[in-house]
């Protein structure tokens, strides 16, 4: 089975999870899994692509589910439909052929809805980072990329945040050169040093904090119970501190590996505060949108089989 995380917030674009967040969530795992079984049987058996005239309305009826999956949502995405699809020759490719048109949709549904649309910085469609949270974790992890809260009428930008089942993870990203290493400082500045030079940067304790109060303020307003933590995360450097930082977890290349795995190996359904979670905290974000031409709403088809 192909994982992928589902993208229910991009900065301040407008998502369908906003509409519901108990409905999407549980739709696209129906309808990931239900797409990637047709897309593994055609490539099981290649032979089905060509079949003779007496089968051509048999064939045409199975692959224009992957049509529709593929065709462009509009201009913005030209770009990304001109080459023509061919599937992969290995397991492997197609696996990741298959994730990287889920996050076309995924993209998708977190910039746009029936009625609604956001115009997507496109940088987004090839960010590494977004790919990372995304293509590597499981289905029921929801991500909020750098959400922008709506709090008492004023815009706060927030760091990265996954809603798993068993709880929210609040991760900022601290990666520098590969040959530096990081002095987490008790103050408001951490120091790099590569070599001989030495920088600093700003604690990222600070912005997490920030993020974790906004966080636990929206949780409590509903009375909700949901696990809350904080991550530094460096996936290549060597992080160094004299006293670890108070109820916040410190990731680096060392530990890296432990932590990621641990989060591949979570097995869980969706859990209902967890949509409450997410719910309460997307009803608290920022949403900059046009509504969408009515001749728009019916054509320029971009969605899973039987996606409503």
């Amino acid at each position: 089975m192909v994982d992928l995380a589902q993208l229910i917030k991009l900065q301040d674009y407008v998502s369908r999870y906003e509409w519901n967040a108990f409905r999407y969530p549980s739709q696209y795992i129906r309808l990931k899994q239900e797409n990637w079984k047709k897309l593994n049987y055609l490539w099981n058996n290649p032979e089905e692509n060509v079949e003779d005239e007496s089968n051509a309305a048999e064939t045409a009826t199975k692959l224009s589910w992957w049509k529709s999956l593929i065709r462009k949502e509009n201009e913005q995405e030209e770009v990304h439909q001109q080459q023509k699809e061919q599937l992969p020759d290995t397991e492997s490719e197609l696996k990741q052929y298959f994730l990287d048109k889920l996050l076309l949709i995924q993209l998708k549904w977190a910039t746009s809805t029936v009625t609604d649309l956001s115009f997507i910085d496109k940088t987004y469609y090839n960010n590494s980072t977004l790919k990372y949270f995304l293509q590597r974790f499981p289905d029921t992890y929801l991500v909020m990329y750098y959400p922008i809260f709506n709090i008492k009428n004023a815009p706060i930008d927030g760091e990265i945040i996954v809603i798993s089942p068993i709880g929210i993870e609040i991760i900022i990203l601290v990666e520098e050169n590969e040959k530096a290493t990081i002095m987490a400082g008790e103050e408001r500045t951490w120091t790099v040093e590569t070599g001989q030079e030495q920088k600093r940067i700003l604690s990222p304790l600070i912005a997490l904090k920030r993020t974790e109060q906004i966080v636990k303020s929206i949780l409590s307003k509903i009375d909700l119970d949901f696990p809350v933590e904080k991550t530094v995360l460096s996936r290549k450097n060597h992080i160094v501190f004299s006293n670890a930082p108070y109820n916040t977890k410190v990731v680096d290349r060392i530990g890296y590996e432990q932590w990621f795995k641990q989060k591949r190996l979570l097995v869980s359904p969706l859990k209902n505060r967890q949509l409450k979670a997410a719910e309460a905290l997307l009803n608290h974000c920022q949403t900059t949108s046009v509504k969408r031409p009515e001749w728009e709403e019916d054509s320029n088809t971009f969605h899973f089989m039987d996606e409503e």
